[in-house]
């Protein structure tokens, strides 16, 4: 049995995360689901987003899937992420219509513990500022994950992303610790580009991508641009992993233009389950959902209005679940 938080949080994230638990109950895996609270509506409630209930069910979980949160997000789920110790967040950009998008498929590996996330600003009779923190050990971890998931994984290529003709301190280390990990792997191809160039290059150039490693923010607005690859956010999942947590979710918000009408797209919610199955060492039923999710959405009847169709959330969790 594996004990599961649950957080659904804010806006579409309560619907996508129930049509997730409709699929994963069809598996013969017994799942023991402990539900928390974080989020705005938490915050207006109990005057905190994210209590410190929810955090200790997380720490004492066996992975946790978390929804969405809305305006509190740096509060919960970025918090969440460094209560865990999760370092490493996964990004998966793959079209579930390579018909549509082309047969795109690269992983981006962001760095989830420093950069300009860490929240350290301040107020100055300017305006503000806000300090950036990049670590030799954290780009050094964040790089070992990279060159090892690409070796596991069967891919050849490990592109680094930073900005360090500008940055020449923060970045520059980043680029110069990538580097000497990528020493260890001379079978693994290295490369590496400044962010912007790899926002022109994710668009022109797709199929030149099998692995990104880059640092907090870039990583956080790469896979943005990557899921407008592939349909949109409702496609992209992300797990984050540390060594003794494991968090996943959407990539996508909470959406608070849609919540509450059924039309959310439960493909990134589901995909971030099947993550979690890989994590917990579940894969054949993380490939099995994966494939069925692929049919559903080729078949073009049973999916939400974003994929083309007319069902709702929940209608098309259940249809995959059917499956």
């Amino acid at each position: 049995m594996y004990n599961i938080a649950v957080i659904p949080g804010d806006g579409i994230g309560q619907e996508v995360v129930e049509a997730t638990i409709t699929v994963l109950d069809k598996l013969p895996i017994d799942f023991n689901y402990t539900y928390a609270q974080a989020g705005d509506k938490c915050n207006e409630e109990q005057g905190v987003p994210l209590p410190e209930e929810t955090i200790k069910i997380a720490k004492d979980a066996d992975a946790v899937l978390f929804g969405a949160a809305g305006e509190t997000a740096a509060d919960v789920i970025v918090r969440l992420r460094r209560e865990l110790n999760t370092f490493v967040n996964l990004r998966p950009v793959k079209s579930m219509q390579p018909e549509k998008y082309g047969n795109i498929d690269f992983m981006i590996v962001r760095e989830n513990t420093e950069d300009l996330y860490i929240g350290d600003e301040e107020e100055t009779p300017e305006g503000a500022i806000a300090r950036k923190k990049i670590t030799k050990a954290a780009s050094e971890k964040i790089s070992e994950y990279a060159f090892k998931y690409a070796k596991d994984t069967g891919r050849n290529k490990v592109t680094a992303v930073h900005k360090a003709n500008v940055l020449k301190l923060s970045d520059g280390l980043f680029k110069k610790t990538f580097y000497e990990v990528a020493e260890k792997y001379p079978d693994i191809e290295t490369n590496d580009f400044y962010v912007d160039a790899t926002a022109m290059y994710l668009i022109t150039n797709p199929l030149d991508f099998e692995v990104i490693v880059t640092t907090n923010l870039y990583g956080d607005i790469l896979s943005d641009e990557g899921a407008g690859l592939v349909g949109g956010l409702g496609m992209i999942p992300s797990a984050n992993i540390g060594d003794e947590n494991g968090l996943f979710e959407p990539v996508h918000g909470s959406a608070p233009d849609i919540a509450g009408q059924g039309i959310a797209d439960p493909v990134a919610t589901i995909l971030s389950a099947c993550m979690m199955l890989d994590y917990l060492g579940e894969s054949s039923y993380a490939r099995k959902i994966e494939e069925i999710i692929i049919e559903v959405i080729q078949e073009g009847t049973n999916v939400t209005p974003d994929l083309g169709g007319t069902a709702s959330t929940q209608e098309m969790a259940e249809y995959i679940a059917s499956k």
